[in-house]
């Protein structure tokens, strides 16, 4: 396996950093944080280069706050000057570990995402059901509380395993171990309780992009045990949402077993007790927003409802003169691309017709 020893010179590199804040301020110039770095943008870019170059660097605090994406998740913001290292980290961490990832896992990668993760499962669905001539069954599930119980312990060896540069390792620890969940007073409690006196920290960010990656990196030893190990054929994953296809209802069910096992054991993880579905692909298999059933594939109630509710919102804020008419025509082209993917002709009409009321 091949290993790499300059990452940390590569990531703190001064190209690499301003490359950083072009990439992290796109779209978000009008915030007054991002507004603010930017007024004295090379002493901070050359301050936080010496920091990193002395060994001073310490990450910040997090920002809590709530959003609906559509279930209510605790994302934690970073400061501007974190959030541009972390762009940093990414742009060279990502290219090293990119290509041990399988082709089956859709999340936050180049060329990936949602809606090639929902395309990869529609056209597995029709070739294991032979067009729907034949019966087939889809095993579902997610991991319970995924961000929030990643160990730290085990990321960071996952990546060690290719970053055999200790700096870089020292810096990942940072940005890794500089994450507090709201439980964290009681592992702190925990830790000083064992006598061995082994870390056992817990949880990464939703809102920082390293992880996203180090959420892929995590997840890769599961999508390596499904493919060589358990050696299934159709299997696709999004973040911590999964499925397999079969013909088997029996064989399906008989690898939770294995694949509680393997998170329980290996990655410290465990499924969601009310999110394993054996299902069949005539009752509809709803993944990543969207129903896909045999002859069709529908958006999921709760999206369309939900896309509907936020244009409305949108409609009105044109109509006070709070937004643009290219704002809400923005918004309406990035909800037709969404529908897009469906068949979703009514539902686009109907927020084509909220416009015009």
């Amino acid at each position: 396996m091949k290993t790499y020893k300059d990452v940390f010179e590569k990531v703190i590199n001064l190209e690499n950093l301003f490359s950083a804040w072009e990439e992290f301020k796109h779209g978000k110039g009008s915030r007054p944080d991002v507004e603010l770095f930017e007024r004295d943008l090379e002493p901070n870019v050359f301050g936080l280069n010496g920091d990193l170059k002395c060994g001073n660097y310490k990450h910040g605090l997090y920002t809590g706050f709530f959003i609906a994406d559509p279930k209510r998740r605790h994302v934690h913001k970073a400061i501007v000057r974190d959030r541009v290292l972390h762009h940093a980290v990414f742009s060279i961490l990502n290219p090293i570990f990119e290509p041990t990832f399988i082709a089956a896992s859709f999340s936050c990668r180049i060329g990936k995402g949602s809606h090639r993760g929902v395309e990869a499962v529609a056209g597995m669905l029709k070739k294991v059901s032979r067009n729907n001539s034949r019966p087939c069954y889809v095993l579902k599930c997610d991991i319970r509380k995924f961000f929030d119980t990643i160990n730290h312990h085990i990321l960071l060896s996952r990546l060690s395993r290719k970053i055999r540069d200790v700096k870089m390792m020292s810096l990942l620890r940072e940005l890794i171990e500089s994450y507090s969940s709201e439980a964290e007073f009681m592992r702190e409690r925990e830790r000083e309780r064992e006598s061995c006196g082994a870390s056992r920290q817990k949880g990464i960010p939703i809102g920082n992009l390293t992880s996203q990656l180090f959420a892929n990196v995590y997840m890769n030893e599961f999508d390596q045990f499904v493919k060589h190990i358990l050696k299934v054929t159709y299997y696709a994953r999004y973040t911590d949402d999964f499925i397999i296809v079969s013909t088997d209802r029996m064989y399906l069910n008989n690898l939770l077993a294995p694949i509680q096992d393997f998170f329980g054991n290996t990655l410290r993880l465990e499924l969601h007790p009310h999110k394993m579905t054996v299902r069949k692909y005539s009752q509809g298999i709803d993944f990543l927003g969207y129903v896909i059933l045999p002859h069709c594939r529908l958006v999921r109630k709760r999206s369309w409802k939900r896309m509907l509710r936020k244009f409305r919102v949108k409609v009105s804020g044109y109509r006070q003169g709070k937004i643009t008419a290219e704002s809400l025509e923005q918004s309406l082209h990035s909800y037709a691309g969404a529908l897009s993917h469906a068949d979703a002709y009514d539902l686009l009409e109907l927020l084509e017709n909220q416009r015009l009321l």
